[in-house]
């Protein structure tokens, strides 16, 4: 598990030393850095994903386009260069990316212990053959970044060969052509629900009906033609209608749901807006879900704005499902001088939060004051 990322002059940071866990949930102002967090692990997926044996950071792929070495690195302090480091339980591997400001790719410098290896061949960021630990770069491989544009209902998609597609896809894209190879797939026993059968398709759906009561799913393949249909209902007593016939949510989620009980443990697995088009009810228990399968499953990393999935998790914090030290919290804000720009609040064992910085999922009691007469 990727334990510890720290940034040097990458985008908005000057500097960012960010503890990870099991858990780790980023919220915080617009445009304070959250999804720079992110987009810097993306990079690191995307290049070995685009070309394993490459020696320049892909800043414009399929998955991510950033632009240039200007867009990607602090322009005050970094100027050509930005670093990256990544400790993992048993590992730690020290990054150096530079190049000139309009070009759309970087060098990739690598050093570890202090040493400085400039010219070697590299395989998936690492020197080849190497004696380092390769877990990093094999977790970075198969990590899920699953973006707020997911993509809405279709009225069919592609059916992919499994051995070209092993997640989801950044907007939800591969999930009905995963969850159909898949079907059968066993899922990890901490997230069965015990009423059906243990494989990937009725867990899928089995936890569907949790967020959408009477929610049942169909993937059929279609004859002579390299796709899949996905079929919804709502109720038992319904037929299978079209995505585009059922509410926009349940096709959100569904990425959601499959990336995480089709992931193995400590696979890493990126969502921004899990709460995208959920009711406040869902929100909450989308975030009691991720805590539940970070729990003993996949490192999962949310940028979220909801203050539901805050709480969600909490009460798995509260109910024993997850450990208060499996939960990391970070609150970004807008660099300013002698301000923190992110604050770490912490939970204890009853879900309780020890710090609510100002801005820090505040505005409902902000807005109740306000209409009390007690603030402005």
């Amino acid at each position: 598990m990727i334990r510890n990322i720290e940034l040097k002059f990458f985008k908005c940071f000057k500097k960012l030393n960010m503890p990870l866990s099991e858990l780790t949930l980023l919220s915080g102002t617009n445009a304070s850095g959250k999804s720079s967090l992110l987009q810097a692990l993306v990079l690191l997926h995307q290049t070995i994903h685009d070309n394993e044996w490459g020696k320049r950071l892909v800043l414009n792929g399929d998955i991510l386009r950033l632009g240039t070495v200007q867009d990607v690195v602090n322009k005050t302090f970094g100027r050509y260069e930005f670093e990256l480091e990544m400790k993992s339980d048993d590992s730690s591997h020290h990054w150096v990316f530079s190049g000139d400001r309009p070009e759309m790719s970087m060098e990739i410098k690598y050093f570890s212990e202090n040493k400085h290896v400039d010219s070697e061949r590299l395989f998936r960021l690492l020197p080849f053959p190497s004696n380092l630990s390769s877990i990093i770069s094999s977790k970075l491989a198969g990590l899920t970044y699953i973006t707020a544009e997911r993509i809405g209902p279709r009225d069919f998609y592609p059916l992919e060969d499994r051995s070209t597609i092993q997640t989801v896809g950044p907007r939800g894209e591969n999930t009905v052509s995963l969850l159909f190879r898949l079907a059968e797939n066993q899922v990890s026993d901490k997230l069965l629900i015990q009423s059906v059968a243990p494989t990937l398709l009725r867990q899928v759906e089995a936890w569907m009906d949790r967020f959408f009561p009477g929610c049942g799913i169909e993937v059929a393949p279609i004859a002579r033609m390299n796709a899949v249909t996905l079929g919804i209902r709502t109720s038992p007593e319904t037929d299978y209608h079209r995505p585009i016939n059922v509410g926009f949510g349940l096709t959100q989620v569904l990425p959601i749901i499959t990336a995480v009980l089709s992931a193995k443990r400590d696979d890493i697995i990126l969502i921004e807006n899990p709460e995208v088009h959920l009711h406040p009810a869902g929100q909450a228990l989308m975030g009691s879900f991720l805590a539940l399968a970070a729990s003993n499953g996949p490192q999962i990393i949310i940028e979220t704005h909801s203050d539901h999935v805050l709480n969600g998790i909490r009460r798995a914090v509260r109910g024993k499902d997850l450990l208060p030290s499996q939960a990391t919290l970070h609150f970004f804000r807008q660099p300013k001088a002698n301000f923190d720009q992110v604050v770490s609040p912490t939970l204890d064992d009853a879900g309780n939060v020890d710090i609510w910085p100002d801005g820090f999922f505040d505005q409902f009691d902000k807005d109740m004051n306000h209409f009390a007469g007690w603030g402005e």
